[in-house]
């Protein structure tokens, strides 16, 4: 391996090399995105330009930035780039990802929807299920000779950053996704609790690498000596610092998102039940014979008696506003009986 300069500010945003692999699969998760914004728009429907900015600049972007930057050419002689590398593929790229909601563009009866759909995924997007793999696979990764294998072995580096982007994605999309894929009882307040543990549990890989008395990679690290930067056991703690610190920093925006998803959720729901009682209302008003004359009258023997709207019949799915059966004062006087 070829002797790096020392890594300095000017020298972090200008090191670069390309990463076949991830282009090849930014450039594919672009062009599938694009064809289902395109033919979405196609049809007539809208799509929020804020999702798909969301999608290739936070989702795409931190892809590339993670596997191409100066992360991915110092992560073999420092610990702490190959951490931040692992963080943003882990937590920040599927996070914006996410935000650009794919399964919605996706064809209903499309090959993205059944693989979703089936009960692989299903499974495996499992609240749960989903938050520990997420912090296994983490752990797998840096105490096990997976990371040092992957220092050295290009194809096993590749396969741990789609791992690492797969775990990430099988938690975030579900909760952040507008389509059905958690239980029915996961709903928004769980989803809320969920996203805030989660966020816990993201800091205990790096509170582990960080207090660790075990050397990450400390055979690699040393045998690839430098005459620059922090010694290797001081690398480590700062790449577990790092780990912590990133982790915490896209949890609060994580919880913030959930809470609008509610708020959206809540809004939508009030207005399909207040044009439900609007109907309700119409209905019974129409069903109310015409005002009669000023002053109380009997009616007429034989004449046909008010029909109140307690008594006409509902739609199927409709319920009755609480006002046109209640007995007591509040509830005669807004039926206009009091």
């Amino acid at each position: 391996m070829q002797a790096l300069p020392e890594l300095t500010g000017p020298r972090f945003f200008d090191s670069w090399q390309l990463d076949g692999f991830a282009l090849a699969a930014v450039l594919l998760l672009g062009a599938a995105y694009a064809y289902g914004v395109r033919r979405r728009l196609r049809s007539g429907q809208g799509w929020p330009l804020w999702r798909t900015a969301a999608f290739f600049v936070l989702g795409l972007g931190t892809m590339v930035v993670a596997t191409m930057s100066a992360l991915a050419v110092y992560n073999r002689v420092l610990f702490w780039p190959a951490a931040v590398q692992n963080i943003l593929l882990d937590l920040f790229a599927p996070l914006g990802l996410a935000l650009g909601d794919p399964l919605a563009l996706a064809s209903p009866t499309g090959r993205l929807r059944r693989v979703f759909g089936s009960q692989a995924a299903r499974a495996l997007t499992y609240p749960l299920v989903s938050s520990v793999l997420v912090l296994v696979s983490e752990l797998t990764i840096y105490f096990t000779p997976y990371f040092a294998t992957a220092l050295g072995n290009s194809p096993v580096r590749q396969l741990m950053h789609l791992q690492l982007l797969l775990t990430g994605c099988l938690f975030v999309l579900p909760v952040l996704s507008r389509q059905e894929l958690l239980p029915s009882w996961c709903s928004h307040p769980v989803r809320a609790a969920l996203v805030f543990f989660d966020g816990l549990f993201d800091s205990v890989p790096g509170i582990v690498v960080m207090t660790s008395g075990t050397t990450v990679a400390g055979r690699w690290y040393t045998a690839h000596p430098r005459s620059w930067g922090p010694s290797v056991p001081y690398d480590q703690k700062l790449g577990g610092g790092l780990m912590i610190t990133l982790a915490e920093l896209v949890a609060l925006p994580f919880l913030l998102l959930v809470f609008l998803e509610w708020w959206r959720a809540e809004r939508e729901r009030t207005a399909v039940l207040d044009a439900r009682l609007d109907r309700e209302a119409a209905a019974a008003a129409a069903a109310r014979p015409a005002a009669a004359a000023p002053g109380p009258a009997a009616p007429a023997v034989g004449a046909p008696q008010a029909v109140r709207a307690a008594d006409v019949p509902l739609e199927p799915g409709m319920t009755r506003p609480w006002w046109e059966t209640d007995q007591g004062e509040v509830g005669m006087r807004m039926r206009g009986e009091g």
